[in-house]
């Protein structure tokens, strides 16, 4: 009677840890970006690198830590898991260390090497594989360590409470409310887990006055089955390559990924994505990091349609996290050139875009 007690004290006191840090976290900014070639829309950008890990996987991550530990899978002394690209596992070490649990991390071999200095500046161990090896290898290490494996991947698409609960959708309405065209027409997001797409699709659907209005994009880097998933419904798809762009584009179907709550897919060159952050830095004077640059070209291509057929209204999209991540791959031209990577056309369409509001 005694230790089961002390496992409820403990339980308690971990939910009490979080829901404190997150009280002490306000919302994340709304940004609103004037262009001069904006005909009756309006481009907003949702920055979630101001989250305390930098980025939109600390709502991830602490939706994930409740989901563990109301379960009864996250206890006193469990080891955490993750499989993970570099930003989830940077918020859930973080996670970790506030309730003393020790956080183990399987990343692709190719991790950002800044990433990997944050997941370990909270405590966080990392072990580097094949990007194809990740599940895998974090199975092995939660028997072998009797600890729980996070499993963004499965996941993420039933941790986050979609009803509401201040998550991303929630939010974003909320702050929108008193712009010129509050309901947007678009909300345009990239696909990792799936996780963020299916919040904000179901989230639409349970408000039926914004489930009529707003409609939601996904946007899918090069080296990802998303896009092709979403056209063909074959779930055993695969790619033999990583998606260069970090946080997003996966090499499998992953279960977290709800096609059916998606109304269009963009697939996204991951030059065009790079040239975006690069001209993104020019508008908003801060560098993003590259799935940025992959959701800002979906909304621009979705605003650039509506100006050309003279539609009214409002795109919002999402900084995921910040470019001072990325500045050995993404703003480093040797490493543009190792990967054959040439900007040039799509800073130029970029550029008129910004002159006559055309991207074509």
């Amino acid at each position: 009677m005694q230790a089961q007690t002390s496992k409820n004290i403990w339980l308690a006191n971990a939910l009490n840890i979080i829901n404190a840090d997150f009280n002490r976290s306000s919302d994340t900014h709304l940004i609103k970006v004037d262009l001069p070639c904006f005909k009756d829309v309006s481009l907003y950008l949702k920055d979630e690198s101001t989250h305390p890990t930098g980025s939109l996987k600390h709502r991830l991550a602490r939706s994930l830590f409740l989901y563990g530990l109301c379960n009864g899978q996250i206890q006193q002394g469990t080891p955490i898991i993750e499989s993970s690209s570099g930003s989830t596992a940077i918020s859930e070490a973080y996670f970790a260390r506030l309730l003393d649990l020790r956080f183990i991390a399987v990343v692709p071999n190719k991790t950002a090497a800044e990433k990997i200095r944050q997941i370990e500046f909270y405590g966080g161990e990392c072990f580097k594989v094949e990007p194809s090896d990740i599940y895998a290898k974090a199975h092995q290490l939660a028997q072998e360590l009797s600890g729980h494996y996070m499993d963004q991947f499965t996941y993420a698409e039933r941790a986050t409470d979609w009803r509401g609960n201040n998550n991303i959708a929630e939010s974003i309405f909320q702050q929108m409310h008193l712009e010129p065209h509050p309901i947007p027409s678009w909300i345009v997001v990239s696909a990792g887990t799936g996780g963020t797409s299916a919040t904000i699709g179901r989230y639409l659907r349970y408000n039926p006055e914004l489930y009529l209005k707003t409609q939601l994009a996904v946007v899918d880097p090069d080296n990802s089955v998303f896009f092709d998933y979403f056209q063909s419904r074959d779930s055993k798809l695969t790619s033999a390559k990583g998606s260069r762009i970090e946080g997003i584009g996966r090499p499998r179907v992953e279960p977290s990924f709800l096609p059916d709550v998606i109304d269009q897919m963009i697939q996204v060159p991951d030059a065009a994505s790079i040239a975006t952050v690069r001209w993104l830095q020019g508008i908003l004077g801060r560098k993003c990091g590259g799935s940025t640059g992959t959701n800002v070209y979906g909304a621009l291509s979705l605003l650039s349609q509506m100006m050309e057929t003279k539609q009214q209204g409002s795109v919002v999209t999402m900084i995921c996290d910040s470019g001072e991540r990325y500045l050995n791959s993404y703003y480093d031209d040797e490493w543009l050139a190792s990967q054959n990577l040439d900007l040039s056309p799509y800073l130029a369409q970029l550029k008129q875009f910004e002159l006559s509001g055309r991207l074509s």
